[in-house]
């Protein structure tokens, strides 16, 4: 790996870290609480006082930015979770099906697959109506698909290969032979796939936020705070801007993560 890859991805696993850092620890990081109403406060550009700035209620943006990590970080991690389990099983199952039934699941992948993530996770939460838990629920099934594709052909791959039969030439039992020498080679590449998952995670759930159909105010969440923001952008950008850097660097840093990891697992540069 080149130099300036190197330090592309420490970077990017640095961000990560201090993301992680902050969700699981956000008392160490906060300045003041989250919720604490001023009104006096209101609309204070960023200062020694209020790193980022207060909000239309005179809470501190800075904290609130902070505290809203953990929810965000955790519905990607839940998330992208669920969705590799998921998709682990369901494509393991097309993999080893009969022909008939792996045609007919990944037909209805396919057709899954033929809409964009975000889209699917509208009509889930049409369906379920709005609320942080459907949020988590809603972004978890609109990203199975792709995890559900991959398991599949990885599944179909690794059956065959010459360390499979030899196993079963040897005597093993073909279900332990299954689990001991293909389930770790396709958790291995839905591995690589999650973590560009989380950050697309992420990005869905602020996006459901955003329109309203998540977490309510006051809830200290990325994507609801930069809908709260929108009507006085021009009066206290820093309401929405924060926010917005907050889940811009946490994607990308996850994305570069991810792509460099899976260029490495193909044998390829990135």
């Amino acid at each position: 790996m080149r130099r300036a890859q190197q330090a592309l991805l420490w970077s990017a696993v640095a961000v990560l870290l201090l993301v992680a850092s902050v969700a699981l620890f956000p008392a160490l990081f906060a300045t003041h609480d989250p919720l604490q109403t001023a009104v006096r406060s209101a609309l204070l550009p960023p200062s020694a006082e209020h790193f980022f700035g207060t909000d239309q209620s005179g809470r501190d943006v800075y904290s609130r930015v902070v505290f809203g990590a953990a929810r965000s970080l955790g519905i990607g991690l839940l998330a992208t979770g669920i969705a590799l389990v998921a998709g682990l099983l369901i494509g393991a199952l097309a993999g080893v099906a009969p022909r008939a039934a792996d045609v007919a699941l990944m037909r209805v992948n396919d057709v899954l697959m033929a809409f964009p993530e975000f889209l699917v996770a509208l009509v889930v939460i049409a369906v379920l109506g709005p609320g942080p838990v459907n949020v988590a629920i809603a972004v978890t099934l609109a990203a199975v698909p792709v995890y559900v594709r991959l398991a599949r052909v990885q599944t179909r791959t690794l059956r065959v290969a010459e360390h499979v039969e030899a196993a079963r030439i040897l005597g093993v039992p073909p279900l332990t032979a299954f689990a001991r020498h293909v389930v770790p080679g396709v958790v291995g590449s839905l591995s690589v796939l999650a973590t560009i998952g989380i950050g697309s995670s992420i990005l869905a759930a602020a996006g459901l936020s955003f329109l309203g159909l998540g977490p309510a105010e006051p809830t200290p969440e990325w994507g609801l705070m930069l809908a709260g923001g929108r009507n006085v952008l021009g009066q206290a950008w820093w309401i929405s801007v924060f926010p917005g850097l907050a889940i811009t660097l946490t994607v990308v840093a996850a994305t570069v993560v991810g792509r460099i990891l899976r260029a490495r697992a193909d044998g390829l540069r990135p």
